[in-house]
Order: C-alpha cells, then sequence, then structure tokens
C-alpha cells in the first residue's frame, strides 16, 4: 500500500465493491480521467459516488496505468490473508517447466527495473494449452508455490473439486477452502466449481491474488465469464487441453484471463511424457432395413431445410429450426426425422457387431467406449455386460466404477460423454468412439484418456467407428 507524505495532494483512492474497483479522488489528482481512459478500458464516471470505477478484472491493468504517473495511490483493493510458503514436492518435467516459466514472464505489472507492487507481488496472466494426461494440476501447483499469494481454483465439476482438493491438501497441508457440493468454507487456498464461483465471486473478489481456471474455456459460457470479471486477482491462469471454440468465446476468455502463452501439441509429448498413440478409423455398414430407414428421414429433414432456407452451418440454425418446431408441425416432424436418422446412423448394428470384434482382440487390455448419447451407452453395457457411466449415474456409483476399473477389477466400461473431461480417469490404453459430434475439443480429451504413459507398454490405440455414407463421415472429418 502506497501513501502519501504530509502537504501533498491526496492519494488517489483504490477499494473494491461488488466486483468492481472504486476510484476516489482522481479529478483531484495529476492525472488526468481522459488519459486514463486511453490506458484502462471500461473506466467509466460513477455519479453516485462523484468517483470513478472499473471491473474489477481491469485491476492489474489500472494499477500498472496509474504506476507510470507521478499520483499518490492508497490502494486497498485486495484484502489479502495471510499465506505460510506453500511447497510442493513435484519436480517438473521439462516441458512443464517452460510452460510455468513462460506464464510467470508475462508479469503485467513490473516495473521496468522489474519490481512488482510489494501488496501483493508478480501477476503473471495467460492460458496454457497442453494435453489430457500431460501435469496441467502439476503446473498450476507449483505457480501457486512460486507466487505464494492467496489462491482461488475453479473447477467445472464436484469431481474435479474433489481431486483439487485432495491434491491441494497432500501438497501444502492446512484446510483447503471449499465453495461447493454443499459447502460455503473460504480459506487462503480455495477450491470452488464454476457454477459456485458464479455466484460467490463479487463477494470474494478482492480475497486472491491469484486465480487458477481449471478446464479455461468453460470461461466462454455467458454466464461464467462473470466470474472472471468481478475477481480482482490480478494474477490469472488458465488451464486447458483445447482452447480455440468454434463460437468465437476463446477470444473473450483471453481478454478476461489472458493471451494463450504455451501450447503443447500431444505429438511433441507422444514417447516420452505421454504414451504413443495410433488412431484407427473403421468404416461399418447399414443393414438394408436401417439403410432405408436412415434415407427416409433424412428425406424428411433435408427437404423441410429447403423449403425453409435453413442450412444447418451454425449452432443458430439448429436453434431456429427448434423453435419453429414449436408452432409448426413440419419443423417439429423434421426435427424428429433427424433424430430418428442419427440415432440408427450413430446406434447402427454393425457399429456394435464391430465393437465385439474390437473387445475380444483388446481383451486384456483397460478399454473406454466413448458413445454421443445415453442410449447407446446402455445397450453396450446390456450386450457386453460392461458397467456404464452417464449423467444418470450417481456420484458414489462413479467413484465405485472408477474406482474398480482402477484396480482391474473391471477392464472396461462405456461411458457417454461424462468422462470426456473433468473426472480423474484411471489409465486405459484403448479408447472406442462409437458416436461423438464434430468438436476437435471432445476428440483430442477423448485421446487424452489413454495417453499416460503406462509402463511396459508402446503404443495406446484409439478407435474411431464411422457408418459408412452417412452425415457421420463428415462429422469425423470436422473433428480431426
Amino acid at each position: 500500500m502506497t501513501r502519501q507524505p504530509t502537504g501533498e495532494p491526496a492519494a488517489i483512492e483504490l477499494r473494491y465493491e461488488d466486483g468492481t474497483v472504486r476510484i476516489d479522488g482522481l479529478e483531484q489528482s495529476p492525472v488526468s480521467p481522459s488519459a486514463l481512459q486511453q490506458r484502462v478500458p471500461d473506466l467509466e464516471p460513477d455519479r453516485r459516488t462523484d468517483g470513478w470505477r472499473v471491473p474489477a478484472y481491469r485491476y492489474a491493468i489500472l494499477r500498472a496505468a496509474l504506476a507510470e504517473t507521478n499520483a499518490a495511490i492508497d490502494d486497498q483493493v485486495l484484502d489479502l490473508a495471510s499465506l505460510s510458503a506453500p511447497e510442493s514436492a513435484y519436480e517438473l518435467r521439462d516441458y512443464q517447466r517452460t510452460g510455468l516459466e513462460t506464464w510467470l514472464e508475462t508479469d503485467r505489472w513490473a516495473g521496468a527495473d522489474g519490481s512488482a507492487f510489494e501488496s501483493v507481488g508478480r501477476a503473471p496472466a495467460g492460458i496454457l494449452e497442453l494435453p489430457t494426461g500431460s501435469g496441467k494440476t502439476v503446473i498450476a501447483l507449483k505457480a501457486i508455490e512460486r507466487l505464494a499469494v492467496p489462491t482461488l481454483v475453479v473447477v467445472p465439476t464436484i469431481d474435479l473439486l474433489e481431486q483439487w482438493q485432495r491434491e491441494l491438501e497432500r501438497e501444502f497441508g492446512g484446510p483447503i477452502g471449499r465453495f461447493g457440493g454443499g459447502e460455503q468454507r473460504l480459506e487462503p487456498i480455495t477450491v470452488s466449481t464454476y457454477d459456485s464461483a458464479y455466484l460467490k465471486a463479487d463477494s470474494v473478489g478482492d480475497r486472491f491474488g491469484c486465480v487458477v481456471f481449471d478446464e479455461v474455456h468453460h470461461l466462454g459460457g455467458e454466464g461464467y465469464r462473470e466470474i472472471a470479471r468481478l475477481l480482482a486477482a490480478p494474477a490469472r491462469l488458465g488451464l486447458t487441453a483445447t482452447f480455440e471454440r468454434p463460437d468465437g468465446a476463446h477470444e473473450v476468455i483471453e481478454e478476461i484471463v489472458g493471451p494463450l502463452v504455451h501450447r503443447v501439441d500431444v505429438d511433441e509429448l507422444a514417447g516420452d511424457h505421454l504414451a504413443n498413440y495410433d488412431v484407427k478409423r473403421l468404416e461399418v455398414s447399414l443393414t438394408p432395413d436401417e439403410r432405408e430407414a436412415y434415407e427416409r428421414n433424412q428425406e424428411v429433414f433435408t427437404s423441410y431445410l429447403a423449403r425453409s432456407n435453413i442450412d444447418m452451418r451454425t449452432g443458430s440454425d439448429y436453434q431456429e429450426l427448434v423453435k419453429r418446431s414449436g408452432s409448426d408441425p413440419e419443423a417439429r416432424e423434421a426435427l424428429l426425422a433427424r433424430q430418428r436418422a442419427r440415432e440408427i446412423m450413430l446406434g447402427s448394428e454393425a457399429k456394435l457387431e464391430e465393437l465385439a470384434e474390437i473387445l475380444d482382440d483388446h481383451r486384456d487390455e483397460r478399454t473406454i467406449v466413448f458413445t454421443a448419447h445415453n442410449d447407446l451407452a446402455y445397450d453396450v453395457s446390456e450386450r457386453f455386460l460392461i458397467p456404464t457411466i452417464t449423467h444418470q449415474t450417481g456420484a458414489a456409483e462413479r467413484r465405485e466404477i472408477l474406482e474398480r476399473f482402477r484396480e482391474g477389477t473391471y477392464t472396461r466400461i462405456a461411458t457417454s460423454n461424462v468422462l470426456d473431461e473433468g473426472v480423474d480417469v484411471p489409465d486405459a490404453s484403448v479408447a472406442v468412439v462409437l458416436s461423438g459430434s464434430g468438436s476437435e475439443r471432445e476428440f483430442t480429451q477423448r485421446l487424452g484418456r489413454i495417453l499416460r504413459p503406462k509402463a511396459g507398454e508402446n503404443r495406446a490405440l484409439l478407435y474411431e467407428v464411422v457408418t459408412a455414407d452417412t452425415s457421420e463421415e463428415r462429422v469425423a472429418e470436422r473433428r480431426r
């Protein structure tokens, strides 16, 4: 905190209020508000207080801009609890160390001599993109150790919340705060779900000097963006296996978290730090009855699109079709026809027959079968007598299935999207994508489930089972 000597003009006062930084005394200072506005986006006058105000996430930019003036600053924005120097026993691999150091070099408010503001230390900000299984959590732990300031870790699921809490307790000792899963407990190091952070951010936005966003691409959601905007934490670390989003929201994420500062591709780590891998694409054919039903339903769907000038190139086109189906019987029939065609295409009999051969070929290897929908996951479970995890699976049952998979009691499990991210999945060496979306992120995450290095094994293997001469072929090409 910097205070002015006696007899000099009053200091510019900065304080946190409900997700914003309130600025008093600017008009009486040597700083030109209009000049400051050119440096600090979203800086606006506040008629209620006769002062100025800026969203909390602009705090670091505001502080850096003010540091270049001669004004005295009374900075009371952050209310940071004391934190004993955290120490992690992890040793970083070369690529992890490079990622961490690259992030640390982005310090947004170090002075020309390399010094940082004494109140909060350093303020690096940026996003690291590394493959699933490459140890992003370890990098975050070392980042917390290096900065040694109160830190909020934000994660997408309860499973990840519990994993992070255990890891933080094991590495740093002492109590770890938690927002989510029925608990609302604040500590200098706290882990929260995105949902809970959305509700709590404005009330705790001044309590952390650093925030870590695990699976940072979730911040692209309109509501979740407010978490980053309401927090004043100057140090920000985003972690993801697949950053770019088809809706362009990654540009917003870079604005509120920081730019993508380091990226490591799967192929760069395969063989050394991750398992080598192969991808096999297997094409299967519809039966004559399936083909007839598929073509009939596709015709109903495409004919309606042609009449309605909807080309289905974007998500908004699909939303328009759903909207029309509420009042237009033909639109509703087209939507139902599309669903029936997809069910035939994604769950064809030949796919299950192909899966039987794959499972037979890899009888003694841990295998995960991925599907796009619950119905197919349950069909796989019933036919092959293997446990299935879907969104309908309770937390206790899910943990039991994964633990038995980890210990080898189960060697195969099936799932519908649930294990794509946000769950600590035990090592597997074979993955089978029976059906999925055109998302590159989804494909990368599924591949990552089999890429952790395994002693005595040379290569991981991912199968894509695709129904020939259907729209699934285009879907498979998009995700590559």
